[in-house]
Formats: structure tokens, C-alpha cells, sequence
């Protein structure tokens, strides 16, 4: 291809090339997932990732301020006029000593990202600055989604950003009201589907074909791109070393995809001598990776992936007309559409995968706002996971993790107040009903 970037078709029996300026979501030739790609030998990467590190001083330039254009050779697909940024990236990386020691950690290797201080208060935003941006490059009116909440609230504060009219499909009764509120406040057009959220992936990718939408779900190659960069952030907060660990919540995996992609990157480039391993947490409820990977034994295999494996499953899903329940609304995903990149990024991160219950992350979600930062459910999976991954020996109590924690606490408030009021587990913090009366107040107070 003569330009830097491009896309290719991940499946190797098919590698297709296609150019970075086409608004397409699948391989047209064969249908499978595609790729930003970039001829690496022509893009001016740094020599060192600590350079990236003098853009701090230049935060008044709108890309140096964005913790996503800030390492724009690293996903430099669009000319710099085109770059969507709203300030997205401000996240920090979190030590957190107390959480460690309730987990039987050495006290200073646990790390929280928080993504929550993200413009609409999810790790979405690092994904959406970069698919705008493409949206913008190719001339873009109008988008959808599908979504559990996040990717509604984030896709309607750019798009707003951009001036693009924006459609978002959500399924009954299957979103967190503190996401849903953001979509229909940033004057998105909301259209709940009878059904959950695969079936709303699937009428929305016939609606964007049909219309010529742009797409700005997972599927869309270069929302990836701006996902890769909260591992660089990391990478940037633990003074540009890699660590041990890094733990996810898995929904549509667009997550995992993202960071086994950039840390082979960086690996190709020499930007990093070696590539954490990677753990990838389900919930029970919602545990379709779990199952294929631990159980039907499914593996990248250089991307000659066992179709008859995914599509056996999702048969047998339909023939039951499963449909998956956790609280964890964010990861409430039964057909995840990343799930071959994936795939590949346990391969490249020699990853795990495990499910946790929904007590289980009620549990984490409180421990980590009792020690650490508030979170949306499906952000507490990762502390849940991590807790069996310590106890079958799997992660090292003296191994550095960093969890990456998807989204702000205000997310689903309904979650963390029943939890607390109902007294539904260990870390519960009911309200105390007291008498209109000082005395019987005072005898209250801790």
C-alpha cells in the first residue's frame, strides 16, 4: 500500500489491504475482522518510549494535552487536522497499598488504572477520540452504536464534539441509568431494541450498511487504536517500565484486543524487552470467553482460528435463547465481537482467562472504594479475578499488577446503593436510621 497506514484483514488465509481512508467494519472479501496496520520502517517513532515523555512539557498544544495523541506515532493514521480531542487520557495509575495487603499482596506491586476521569467517565473515550477522528478524515455525518452504556455516553459527547448526528441502540432494560442519562443529555437519539446487546450489535451493523453510517463500536479498527494507548499511560506512570501483570474486565473484548495489539507493536519496534502477561475476567453470567478458551480448548493458532468451535457455541446459545445476566452491565455480553483479536492478544501475552460471580465483584467494587477509587461494576472484576489468580498461585504475590479500572463509580450508582443498604456482603455500609433527637444521634457516631 503507498500509505503509512492501512487496514488488513486479520485472518491470514484472506490479508487483505484495504486503504486507511475507507469507513468499512469487516473485510468485504471474506468477512472477518480488520486491522490498522502501519508501514513502520516510514513512521517516525522515537527510539526510546521515555521520549514520549517531553510532550508534558507542551500540554498547551491540544494533542500534547490529549493522554491519547500524546503517543500519536504510535497510532498515526489520520493527519493531524483531522485529530478529534475533548482532553481525553487524564487518567492516573494508582498505587494502592491497602488493597494489596487485603489481598495477601506485597504491599507496593498493586496498581489501579482509573479511567473513570475520562470526559465521560470511561475508558471509551481513548477508543472514540481515535474513531472520530477516522470519522472526520473520511467525511462522516452521521454514526451509531450499539451499546450497555458506555459506548452510548462516549459516542454521543463526540459526536456532539464533531457536529455529527448520532443514533445509539441499546437494548430493554439492559443499561445503568447513569450511563443512559449521558446519551440522551449529549442529544443522541436513542432507540431501544427489544433484546440485549447482541441483538443490537447485529441490527446496528445492518443499519450503519444500509445507510451508510458510520459504525463506532469495537468492530471499527481504529477505535482500537486509541484503546492501545491506556497500556502506554501505564507503561508512562511506572517510569516507562512494563509490569507483570495486566488484569481486564472482558465484554466485547475490544479491551484485550487493544493491548495485545500495542504491546506486540512495541515489542516489533523494540520499545519494550519483554510483554506482561495478560488476565482477562468474566462474569459468570457473561462468560462466553471463559468457557471457549478454558474449556473448548479455542486458540489464536496464528490466526487459522477454529470457526466450527465459535459457531458450535453460538448455536448451542440460540437453541437455549440464552441471554446473558450479570450486574456487571458493561461486560453483559454473550457474542463479543473482538473475541479473535482477542484471541490473539492472549497469545501475544501468554494470557488467562476467568469468570467471577456477581457477589464477587459486588465484594471488589466496595473493597475498592472503601481502599482505593470508585468504579463501575464491571471495573471491580479485575480485583475479583485477581483474588483466585493469587489464590491458585497463578499471579505471584510479589509480581507488579496493574487493573485497569473502566469506569467512574457514578456509572450505575444502583448497584453500589443496594449493595450498601441491603447489606448484601462483606464491605456492606448500610445507613443508620437515627431519632430526630441529638442525644440518640450522638450515641450513633463512630
Amino acid at each position: 500500500m503507498a500509505d503509512v497506514a492501512f487496514q488488513r484483514c486479520i485472518n491470514p488465509a484472506c490479508g487483505a489491504e484495504f486503504d486507511r481512508a475507507q469507513a468499512i467494519f469487516k473485510c468485504p472479501q471474506c468477512g472477518d475482522l480488520l486491522d490498522a496496520q502501519y508501514d513502520w520502517d516510514r513512521v517516525p517513532v522515537p527510539s526510546k518510549l521515555a521520549d514520549f515523555g517531553k510532550r508534558w512539557a507542551t500540554r498547551d498544544q491540544r494533542l500534547d494535552f490529549s493522554g491519547v495523541w500524546r503517543f500519536r506515532e504510535l497510532l498515526d493514521f489520520c493527519p493531524d487536522e483531522h485529530k478529534v480531542s475533548i482532553g481525553e487520557g487524564q487518567t492516573i495509575l494508582q498505587q494502592n497499598c491497602a488493597i494489596a495487603e487485603q489481598l495477601g499482596m506485597k504491599s507496593d506491586v498493586l496498581h489501579l488504572q482509573y479511567e473513570g476521569l475520562n470526559p465521560s467517565g470511561s475508558f471509551k473515550d481513548n477508543g472514540m477520540t481515535a474513531a472520530f477522528s477516522h470519522a472526520m478524515m473520511v467525511g462522516a455525518t452521521s454514526c451509531a452504536c450499539a451499546s450497555t452504556g458506555n459506548t452510548s455516553a462516549s459516542v454521543a459527547l463526540y459526536a456532539h464534539s464533531c457536529g455529527l448526528k448520532c443514533t445509539v441502540f441499546i437494548g430493554s432494560g439492559r443499561i445503568a441509568f447513569g450511563k443512559l442519562s449521558q446519551a440522551m443529555d449529549y442529544g443522541a437519539q436513542t432507540i431501544q431494541i427489544q433484546g440485549d446487546f447482541d441483538d443490537c450489535m447485529k441490527q446496528v451493523q445492518d443499519v450503519c450498511t444500509k445507510l451508510g453510517l458510520y459504525l463506532l463500536n469495537s468492530l471499527n479498527p481504529f477505535r482500537l487504536e486509541g484503546q492501545k494507548t491506556i497500556m502506554y499511560r501505564i507503561i508512562e506512570a511506572l517510569g516507562w517500565e512494563v509490569p507483570d501483570w495486566i488484569v481486564v474486565p472482558g465484554g466485547n473484548l475490544g479491551n484485550s484486543s487493544a493491548f495485545g495489539k500495542a504491546f506486540l507493536e512495541l515489542k516489533q519496534l523494540g520499545l519494550i524487552d519483554r510483554v506482561p502477561r495478560l488476565a482477562i475476567i468474566n462474569a459468570t453470567g457473561a462468560d462466553t470467553l471463559t468457557d471457549l478458551v478454558n474449556n473448548k480448548k479455542l486458540v489464536w493458532n496464528g490466526g487459522n482460528v477454529d470457526n466450527k468451535i465459535i459457531d458450535g457455541f453460538y448455536a448451542d446459545l440460540t437453541a437455549r435463547n440464552f441471554s446473558p445476566h450479570t450486574c456487571a452491565s458493561a461486560i453483559e455480553i454473550s457474542r463479543p465481537v473482538n473475541l479473535k483479536k482477542c484471541l490473539r492478544a492472549l497469545d501475544v501475552c501468554d494470557g488467562v482467562v476467568r469468570a467471577v460471580t456477581d457477589e464477587e465483584i459486588c465484594d471488589a467494587k466496595a473493597l475498592i472504594g472503601k481502599y482505593g477509587l470508585g468504579c463501575e461494576p464491571a471495573s471491580a472484576a479485575t480485583i475479583a479475578g485477581l483474588k483466585h489468580l493469587l489464590a491458585e498461585g497463578t499471579i505471584a504475590k510479589d509480581e507488579r499488577v496493574a487493573c485497569v479500572l473502566t469506569g467512574h463509580a457514578l456509572k450505575d450508582p444502583n448497584v453500589t446503593v443496594n449493595y450498601h443498604k441491603d447489606n448484601q456482603g462483606e464491605f456492606s455500609n448500610p445507613p443508620i436510621e437515627a431519632a430526630n433527637d441529638l442525644h440518640e444521634i450522638i450515641k450513633l457516631i463512630r
